[in-house]
This record gives structure tokens, C-alpha cells and sequence, in this order.
């Protein structure tokens, strides 16, 4: 970090809460949340260092918006339930099986593995080593005594 930017984040830890709520107001161009002193210092010294660095990379952002397109598509009930230990959509999973490594895209409804949709994770590792396998255990997301 170059000193202009370490200044002022060490400004923030010293400065009064008017002086912050202006900081805000330089830096959002709008009026400062009525939320506490520790989390108006914390988004301020994101703000600056993502002013002075760049924000999100294109990756993120698109990652975060498919998350946010995900939990939106339920209703309230489901987002309250407990989830279901099913990884996000577009989680990689990789397993090596005899000096190949395997790649599984995880989607909204079903798995990717070279191309091709699969149901289950069951039928991926069936379809790479030739046996019935647990999907969850071949890729490591369960224990074979059955804990996550």
C-alpha cells in the first residue's frame, strides 16, 4: 500500500464520528447508514483502498450475482431451512483417479463432467471409474462413516 492510502486508513481510527460521517459522504456520495463507529471505519477503509486499487475483478462479481441470482429464485421459506449440503452452482470439483485428474462443474440442477449434464454425482464418479461409487465420498464433499 503507498502512503497516502496507509494515511488515511490510519486517519480513520483516530477521527470523530462527524468527521467520518463526512468521509462517507465524499467517498459514497450519499448520507452515512445510522449503523455503528466500527462498521462506518470498516466500509471507509474498503472504499479507500478499492478507490485507490480497483475494486472486484470481472469473476467475482459475476460469481456473487449468480449466488445472488440462486438464493433470490427461492422463497422465503426455503432461504429460512436448513440448507442442503450441496455445493454452490459453479464449484469445481476435482478428483484425481489414477493419475487423472477429473474436473465436475456443479450447476443449479444437475453436474457437468466433460460436457455432458449428469444428475448425480453417483453417475460422474460411475462413469470415471467403471464401479458404483458414493458421488459424495468420491469427491471428498462426505466421510464413508457418513459425517460431512
Amino acid at each position: 500500500m503507498n502512503d497516502t492510502v496507509l494515511s488515511q486508513l490510519a486517519a480513520l481510527k483516530g477521527a470523530s464520528a462527524l468527521v467520518l460521517k463526512a468521509k462517507w459522504r465524499e467517498l459514497f456520495e450519499s448520507e452515512p447508514p445510522q449503523y455503528n463507529r466500527r462498521f462506518l471505519e470498516s466500509r471507509l477503509a474498503y472504499r479507500i483502498q478499492e478507490l485507490a486499487y480497483g475494486g472486484l475483478g470481472r469473476e467475482t462479481l459475476d460469481r456473487l450475482r449468480a449466488m445472488a441470482k440462486q438464493y433470490d429464485a427461492k422463497s422465503a421459506a426455503e432461504r429460512k431451512a436448513r440448507p442442503v449440503h450441496r455445493p454452490i452452482a459453479g464449484t469445481q470439483l476435482i478428483r484425481d483417479w489414477q493419475g487423472v485428474s477429473h474436473c465436475v462443474t456443479v450447476r443449479i440442477d444437475d453436474f457437468e463432467y466433460l460436457g455432458r449434464p449428469y444428475k448425480s454425482l453417483s453417475s460422474v464418479a460411475q462413469e470415471i471409474t467403471g464401479t458404483k461409487w458414493n458421488g459424495w465420498v468420491f469427491f471428498g464433499l462426505k466421510s464413508n462413516q457418513g459425517k460431512s
